[in-house]
């Protein structure tokens, strides 16, 4: 066998090699250059495709620098104006109306007759009653008088007693005599008791005819029926002619000239609210009023588990109707929060409600907020770190740990997005 052959194969396999996985080092050698310059060279060529590589499987989105700063953390609920006062003005007795009626939207002053109703016999009976007083008052003296005279009698009869008593024991005396003294004293007493029972039912009578005269007055009093405060008439007086009875309705009075705002605040909120907090409100007109919190519920509503809130406003003009619908925020204790464009909000893989963040080694990351306040400028949200990076533009196309390339931009950039 020659040795020949196979050492062809081996020097051209050889130079195969150099020429195909070798070929830097070969070209350099050729051209008389250092082979290790070469191997520096191609090494330092992959670190920068590497570099590339890397920098285009970052995910380009835009943030913005935020920093958080102190607001005003209003509690925010919905609810509607309601009259200070509103009384439904009733007849107590039965009679039919003689009065013109009055037309709803009328002013009407503390003390002004709404209805007026017809006395019929009701004065009669009145002058009767006080008769009655002035006969059972006139019994007293007669009463006075007889107790007086019984007393008188005893007396005498008290005297009777002990001198025929003197001369029994004297032998003086009969027996019969002590005893018609002594039945004569005893018969006395009785007299007395009697006077005084009579005079008992004397003052008896009068409380009795006095109490008369007051219902009496009393009824004459319910036939004028009176404004019981300033405001203004809801509806119609009681037209002329008509029968009213117990309990049937002459008008309606509302006041207006401090009017309230009433809200319901959820049960995780109301801890949060105390009373004389500043509150304003924004009707559905478009006008802003201010007032003070008068009234916190200590009762939960059973079925939608919040409390009652009342915030009195002054109404000297009467521009607030009964009734309107009102946006309400009451202030409450500051809190840090940062101002962002409503769009920068996303959710995570549970639903909850957050922002993305450039975090420092450049990927995204996630944070829970809390939605403090909305407003046009944008979103106050808690929750967030002092400074934080937020992702405004291209926050639903990265999740956790995601290499991004971030482009910053001002607050008033990022809430055109």
């Amino acid at each position: 066998m020659r040795i020949i052959p196979p050492l062809t194969a081996v020097a051209v396999s050889a130079l195969l090699f150099g020429l195909i996985m070798e070929r830097d080092s070969l070209m350099a050698f050729a051209r008389g250059e250092d082979a290790s310059a070469g191997e520096t060279e191609t090494a330092a060529t992959e670190a920068e495709v590497a570099t590339e590589a890397e920098a285009i499987s970052r995910v380009g989105v835009v943030a913005l620098r935020s920093s958080a700063r102190n607001i005003d953390n209003a509690v925010i609920l919905r609810g509607q104006t309601r009259a200070m006062r509103e009384v439904d003005v009733r007849a107590e007795t039965s009679s039919t109306v003689i009065s013109e009626p009055l037309r709803k939207g009328v002013a009407v002053n503390k003390g002004d007759i709404l209805c007026e109703l017809d006395p019929g016999t009701r004065p009669a009976a009145l002058l009767e009653a006080e008769a009655h007083l002035k006969e059972a008052e006139a019994r007293v003296p007669e009463a006075q008088a007889r107790i007086a005279e019984a007393q008188a009698r005893l007396h005498e009869a008290e005297i009777n007693l002990t001198a025929a008593s003197k001369l029994s024991e004297g032998g003086y005396a009969s027996e019969t005599r002590l005893a018609a003294a002594q039945a004569t004293e005893r018969a006395a007493h009785a007299s007395i008791a009697s006077g005084l029972s009579g005079l008992e039912t004397t003052k008896a009578g009068i409380e009795s005819a006095r109490a008369e005269v007051a219902a009496a007055k009393k009824e004459m009093e319910h036939l004028v029926l009176k404004a019981p405060f300033a405001g203004l008439l809801e509806s119609d007086t009681a037209e002329i002619g008509s029968l009213l009875q117990p309990g049937s309705l002459c008008a309606t009075v509302i006041q207006l000239d401090t009017i309230k705002l009433v809200g319901f605040v959820p049960e995780t909120q109301v801890s949060r609210v105390t009373l004389g907090s500043l509150a304003g409100a924004r009707l559905a007109t478009g006008q802003q009023v201010q007032g003070n919190v008068t009234f916190i519920s200590r009762s939960a509503d059973e079925n939608t588990r919040t409390f009652e809130v009342e915030i009195t406003v002054p109404n000297a003009d009467l521009a607030i109707r009964d009734g309107q619908t009102a946006e309400i925020m009451i202030g409450a204790e500051g809190t840090k929060a940062h101002q962002l464009p409503q769009s920068a909000l996303t959710l995570d893989n549970a639903g909850r409600l957050g922002v993305r963040i450039v975090n420092d080694d450049q990927t995204a990351g996630f944070v829970p907020v809390e939605m403090l306040r909305d407003t046009a400028e944008g979103v106050w949200l808690g929750g967030l770190p002092e400074e934080a990076d937020v992702i405004v533009v291209g926050q639903d196309f990265v999740t956790a740990g995601v290499p991004v390339e971030a482009t910053y931009r001002t607050l008033a950039e990022g809430s055109d997005q």
